[in-house]
């Protein structure tokens, strides 16, 4: 059996924890709009008109799960690349697939978005709110922009939550209708795996806001989409592939060493909401392993012992094996389960 606490029983029990950092799983989404950011619902609403025989993958592999089906193409094209050599087209062939399946994902994430900050009521905002203030940075790994207006939703509380996210004015150029990151080390936000607002735009990574444009972010974002102008986000099938792609990125390797710097520090907290511990975010569940943080919370969703939740909890267990017993002045990884209906994260 499971032992699983209530989230305020979780906290007490990590009271003597220095500081507390949350790290965001889609289930932060799903806890909001289960019709639109399950894998499932992503995936009946998905365009894949540029490559549409990826549907038959998709049914062979009888997932609706994008990432999956990225990895077994990357994977694919790996094996043709060694054992036939010269089948260039097809390896090619392979990889565009998968490229094509991840401007899927984030299409079908912008099209199904709410439209507006105020189609999410104010007291679902004020719950966010409260659950987010207990935090000191604010990790996340989905692409959505509801963590975006729910700590920009400062009218709904009178909650003073640090939600800087590195994003400032062009210094040469104030009036542009976007802000861009300043590279500081002060942001105590990050989108680890980018997000729907964010871009590339070659020399600078700068973020919508609907501030200076008085134009909603989502369309911004549609719009920018609609012209095959794809925002900065990280879908590789494998840990190994987020990585090397995390590494080729200023604001994605920052992001990254953010979190690396909250997992070091001893005494430190880490507690982590709506996320499976999947094996292709091993990239960033080794982060906890590797650091010194002394608690590790995990949410589970519904029956702890189903067979899902056992699936994270094992993983959870593999986590506190690999950290190890205490030396020097590393010290062991304590884990804690926590009911993440509990949270009342929406309310």
């Amino acid at each position: 059996m499971v032992g699983i606490l209530s989230f305020e029983q979780a906290l007490k029990k990590i009271g003597d924890a220095k500081r507390k950092h949350l790290l965001l799983g889609n289930g932060f989404s799903i806890a909001l709009r289960p019709d639109i950011f399950t894998y499932g619902s992503l995936y009946e609403n998905a365009d894949f008109s540029k490559a549409p025989h990826v549907t038959k993958l998709f049914d062979a592999l009888k997932t609706q799960d994008f990432e999956v089906v990225i990895k077994h193409l990357q994977d694919a094209a790996t094996v043709v690349e060694v054992y036939r050599p010269s089948a260039v087209n097809l390896a090619r062939s392979l990889r565009n697939d998968a490229a094509a399946i991840k401007d899927a994902l984030v299409t079908a994430i912008a099209k199904r978005h709410p439209d507006r900050p105020y189609d999410v009521k104010p007291e679902q905002y004020a719950a966010c709110r409260t659950f987010l203030s207990r935090f000191g940075h604010i990790f996340t790994l989905n692409y959505d922009v509801l963590l975006y207006w729910a700590l920009m939703q400062s009218e709904v509380d009178n909650l003073q939550i640090n939600h800087d996210d590195g994003f400032r004015h062009p210094e040469d150029d104030p009036d542009q209708p976007w802000v861009s990151w300043q590279q500081g080390n002060s942001a105590t936000v990050c989108y680890l795996h980018g997000a729907l607002h964010l871009f590339d735009a070659g020399s600078e990574i700068t973020k919508y806001t609907w501030s200076k444009t008085d134009k909603p972010i989502v369309e911004q974002i549609r719009s920018a989409l609609a012209v095959e102008k794809y925002p900065l986000f990280v879908a590789e099938g494998t840990s190994a592939s987020k990585k090397a792609r995390i590494l080729h990125s200023g604001y994605l390797h920052k992001a990254h060493r953010s979190f690396e710097a909250c997992c070091g520090a001893a005494g430190n907290a880490i507690v982590i909401y709506g996320h499976s511990l999947a094996d292709n975010d091993d990239h960033v569940l080794r982060t906890i392993v590797k650091g010194n943080a002394r608690y590790l919370l995990v949410s589970l969703y519904g029956d702890p012992n189903s067979s899902t939740n056992r699936v994270i909890v094992d993983k959870a267990e593999k986590l506190v094996l690999q950290r190890g017993p205490a030396k020097g002045r590393r010290q062991p990884l304590t884990v804690i389960y926590y009911d993440a209906s509990s949270a009342k994260v929406w309310g």
